[in-house]
């Protein structure tokens, strides 16, 4: 996060960053090692190696092209306007903090990548991409801090009942400041 007079940018931490690309690129590199230990065919596996690298290539091929745009340097994913009027800017829209009805971090079935999911009080579903560079303790803090205290009522109900603040102090030491 970086804070600008009363913005704030939500960027990938550099641990996800080299976490995914442990997990794209490192997968694509086993695949070629697999592939080309089993053309040597010096072991009684050599078939299971060519059997695995070929099978896994194509899935770990995938994953990485999903997650190739996230890898751009500086990326910010959304920017947070704090405030009573304050807003989540994305891309394609701005979504004021009093109009969202649920938020949520789902990942995507289809490619596994986390996106931020923003119900609207008039029906509207935005998705955010994160390209998994924002963790679910990091998701859950900054909609905590930034946007529940300017939520409404019925929203923040909603809030409360999908975070777990005991599980957020124990591992982030994080606790909701109340405004008195």
């Amino acid at each position: 996060m970086q804070k600008e007079n009363n913005s704030v940018k939500i960027k990938g931490s550099k641990f996800m960053y080299v976490w995914m690309l442990l997990a794209t690129f490192g997968g694509l590199a086993a695949c070629f090692f697999l592939i080309i230990n089993g053309f040597k065919f010096d072991s009684k596996y050599s078939f299971f190696y060519l059997g695995g690298g070929f099978l896994l290539f194509p899935i770990f091929l995938y994953l990485t092209l999903w997650s190739l745009p996230g890898f751009v340097p500086g990326k910010t994913l959304l920017v947070l306007t704090e405030g009573s009027s304050g807003f989540i800017m994305t891309k394609k829209n701005k979504i004021p903090f009093s109009n969202i009805r649920r938020i949520r971090f789902v990942r995507n079935p289809l490619n596994l990548i986390n996106d931020i999911v923003i119900e609207t009080f008039q029906g509207e579903v935005s998705k955010i991409r994160t390209y998994n560079l924002i963790d679910d303790t990091d998701f859950a803090i900054m909609v905590d801090q930034f946007i529940y205290p300017n939520m409404r009522e019925d929203a923040k109900e909603v809030w409360d009942r999908h975070v777990n603040l005991s599980e957020l102090f124990e591992d982030a030491k994080y606790e909701r400041k109340i405004d008195v």
